[in-house]
C-alpha cells in the first residue's frame, strides 16, 4: 500500500486510446485490460509483468479536454482533511471528492502555483 504522501497512481490522459497501446505496448511490453465504467466509458489498465503499471484515460468523453499527458495521483490518509489544509493554502479544487469502488476517494486540485494532479485515499485491500 503507498503511504501518505507518495505517488501512487499514473494515468495517461489521451485522445487516441488505441495509438497509444500500441506504442507503451510495443515500446515497453505493457498489456491492457479494459473496464467498463457503467456509463459508457471505457477505463484501461496498463499491465506490466501481469501487474497494474498505470491507466489510460479516453479524453474523448471529456466535454472540454485539455492537451494529452501523464497525469499523477499522490496517496493520503484523509483526503476530506487534505482538502481542507490544501485549500486554506490556495490550492483550487477543480472537482471535488468521490469515491470509486475498490480503487478509493479522490479529488482533483491544483496547487497555488497551478500544477494539476490528483490525491486519493486509496482502498483498503
Amino acid at each position: 500500500m503507498t503511504g501518505h504522501g507518495q505517488f501512487h497512481w499514473n494515468e495517461l490522459m489521451t485522445k487516441d486510446i488505441a495509438a497509444s497501446k500500441a506504442f507503451y505496448g510495443e515500446v515497453l511490453g505493457w498489456t491492457f485490460e479494459d473496464m467498463p465504467m457503467g456509463d459508457g466509458t471505457v477505463y484501461t489498465v496498463a499491465m506490466a509483468g501481469g501487474q497494474p503499471a498505470a491507466g489510460l484515460f479516453d479524453m474523448a468523453s471529456m466535454t472540454e479536454a485539455g492537451p494529452e499527458g501523464w497525469f499523477a495521483y499522490i496517496a493520503v490518509d484523509d483526503l476530506d482533511a487534505a482538502l481542507a489544509a490544501a485549500r486554506e493554502r490556495g490550492a483550487i479544487v477543480y472537482r471535488e471528492p468521490f469515491d470509486v469502488p475498490d480503487v478509493g476517494r479522490i479529488a482533483i486540485l491544483a496547487d497555488p502555483r497551478g500544477a494539476a494532479q490528483g490525491w486519493m485515499t486509496p482502498a483498503r485491500r
